[in-house]
């Protein structure tokens, strides 16, 4: 009985003096966390990210700033859809190779007094990108909320990261929202049901919007994470935005006035050439990006983005474009939105990871 109780004493001395050596081991293989791990592990809160999104979702719906945003996008898009109604008719009378598909032509007809749905979209949209976006960690910072935040046991990234949530997910409520009611206010006024084809190609330009959104979105959030004064974020992305949809056209309209071949000596080639050139030019712009894409899935005609020769034109039927080739055409235009936003995204992230946080600094 002694001898088993001194083995057991031998035992616990022995674990007590090589547990050093077996953790510095262990951590040295990557089988045992360090201290600082442990740390994080024990304080490190799982729900935090929720918590933060909720609270993020409830300051913008209850602000003023997205309430009069939220009403000024209804409104036109009301005043759009009221113009296509009256111009409906003559739109389904035209000839352009697609009349069945009548609810697509409630987002792209235009009476020409104002915009058609998509053009109100393209230009607004971006606004509501840069109203959420714009003081989203600059004024917490001038505030001194960015340091107490900092100091719970939640991960820097999940601010940042539970902004953006937030904020994408009350855009794709609102432009779901918005599209659905323009389908059903259609579908009453009208009083024909969409197709199934149709409705895939209405849901999918709601998500390209939403992903058109997203990046300016994004851009604000950078100029919020690198500018200290929200005024200077938010002029910083109004900036930009009026740059591609109004400068950038110019520009390269300049560009291409200087750049255009002789069309008295110039070959087929040299003006298909040129006109490849400016258009992937013009493609550098997510307006123009967003224009093809959403073009393209409400307009079954489209069926090219590109220049188009009579040769290729020769022997092709006239007839509307299935959805999956859709797609398949604009599948580029929407890769560069989605990298676009990713690269901003990317650079805000890294940014406010190496800033000092602590104090108002």
């Amino acid at each position: 009985m002694e001898a088993s109780v001194l083995k057991e004493q031998l035992n616990k001395a022995w674990d007590t003096v090589s547990s050093p050596f077996k953790d510095g081991i262990g951590r040295l293989r990557g089988t045992v966390p360090s201290d600082r791990e442990r740390f994080s592990r024990a304080n490190a809160n799982p729900a935090a990210f929720r918590v933060l999104v909720r609270k993020e979702i409830s300051d913008h719906v209850r602000s003023w700033r997205f309430l009069l945003l939220l009403a000024i996008i209804f409104l036109t898009c009301v005043a759009s859809l009221y113009t296509a109604l009256n111009s409906l008719q003559d739109a389904i009378k035209s000839t352009d190779g697609y009349s069945d598909f009548v609810i697509l032509k409630l987002f792209t007809t235009s009476d020409g007094t104002l915009p058609s749905f998509i053009g109100f979209i393209g230009f607004l949209g971006p606004l509501l990108g840069i109203g959420l976006g714009f003081d989203a960690v600059n004024s917490e910072r001038n505030k001194g909320t960015l340091s107490r935040i900092m100091a719970q046991p939640v991960h820097r990234d999940d601010l940042l990261n539970a902004k953006f949530i937030a904020s994408l997910t009350i855009i794709g409520f609102m432009f779901l929202s918005l599209g659905l009611l323009v389908l059903a206010l259609g579908f009453l006024i009208v009083g024909l049901p969409p197709s199934f084809e149709e409705l895939l190609r209405i849901l999918s330009f709601l998500v390209v919007t939403i992903v058109y959104i997203g990046f300016w979105l994004n851009l604000s959030i950078l100029f919020s994470v690198k500018f200290r004064q929200p005024a200077t974020s938010a002029l910083s992305g109004i900036a930009v935005w009026l740059f591609f949809s109004f400068f950038y056209d110019m520009i390269l309209n300049l560009i291409s006035s200087g750049l255009a071949p002789n069309s008295d000596t110039a070959s087929v080639d040299d003006m298909v050439h040129h006109v490849s050139f400016m258009l992937g030019l013009s493609r550098i712009s997510p307006y123009t990006l967003f224009n093809e894409a959403t073009s393209t899935l409400l307009m079954p005609t489209v069926r090219t983005l590109g220049p188009l020769t009579t040769e290729q034109a020769y022997g092709a039927i006239d007839s509307p474009l299935p959805f999956g080739q859709s797609l398949l055409l604009i599948w580029p235009q929407v890769t560069g939105l989605i990298a676009l936003t990713l690269a901003c995204f990317a650079i805000s992230y890294v940014m406010f990871l190496r800033q000092e946080i602590r104090g108002r600094s």
